[in-house]
C-alpha cells in the first residue's frame, strides 16, 4: 500500500502517514462517523444506518471498481479516519476521481490529513487511466483548503448551491489535481 516518509515535520505524528485497506476492526470507527453528530464537522448530514458500512465491506471490502474507501493510518499502527474515492466523467468520456477524507478530532491539524490526501492521488495516479482528481470543500473550512494546495490540488471555484446542510443550499469550493500537476515535494521544494 502507499506510503510517505515526508520532509514537512510534524513530530507528533512521526511523519509517517500509510493508506492500507479497510479491516474488520475499522468498522467500529465507521459506525461512529454514521451516528455520532459533529464527528465529521461540517460533513454531518444527520444520522445514518450504522449497519451500512459493515454491509459494504461484505460486498467488497470498500475496494469497489468505481468507489472506494482507504483507511488513513498513523504512528504506531492507528486509524486516524479514511479517505474516499469516487469515479465521474465528463462529457462522458473523461473519467476522474472526486476524493474526500474524515480524520477523527485527535488527528486534525497534524499534518496528516495533507499527506493522506497526497498519497491518494498517487495511488489513483498509479492505478487508474485517469487524468483528474478533484475535491471540494467548504468556504468556511480554511484548514481543508490549506491542506488540499499542500496536497498538490489548485483552485478552480465555486460551485453554487451545491450542497444541502443544516436546513439550506450552500456554496462549494472546487479544487483539482491534474497527472502532470507537480508532486507535493516538488511544491515543498524537495
Amino acid at each position: 500500500m502507499p506510503s510517505t516518509e515526508s520532509a514537512d515535520p510534524a513530530p507528533s505524528i512521526g511523519d509517517v502517514v500509510r493508506l492500507r485497506p479497510v479491516g474488520e476492526a475499522d468498522l467500529a470507527m465507521f459506525r461512529r462517523f454514521c451516528v455520532e453528530p459533529g464527528l465529521v464537522g461540517l460533513d454531518w448530514a444527520g444520522f445514518r444506518d450504522p449497519g451500512a458500512p459493515a454491509r459494504r465491506f461484505a460486498v467488497d471490502g470498500w475496494l469497489g471498481v468505481d468507489d472506494g474507501r482507504l483507511v488513513v493510518e498513523v504512528e504506531q499502527d492507528q486509524a486516524a479516519g479514511f479517505v474516499s474515492y469516487a469515479s465521474g466523467r465528463y462529457g462522458g468520456l473523461a473519467s476522474y476521481w472526486e476524493i474526500g477524507i474524515v480524520l477523527l478530532p485527535e488527528w486534525r491539524g497534524r499534518g496528516v490529513g495533507w499527506r493522506a490526501q497526497a498519497l491518494l492521488c498517487d495511488y489513483l495516479f498509479t492505478h487508474t487511466p485517469a487524468q483528474r482528481v478533484q475535491a471540494g470543500t467548504h468556504p468556511e473550512n480554511v484548514a481543508e483548503q490549506r491542506s488540499l494546495e499542500k496536497a498538490g490540488f489548485q483552485f478552480e471555484g465555486v460551485v453554487r448551491a451545491c450542497e444541502f446542510r443544516a436546513g439550506r443550499w450552500r456554496d462549494g469550493y472546487l479544487y483539482s489535481r491534474l497527472r502532470d500537476d507537480p508532486r507535493p515535494e516538488a511544491l515543498a521544494g524537495t
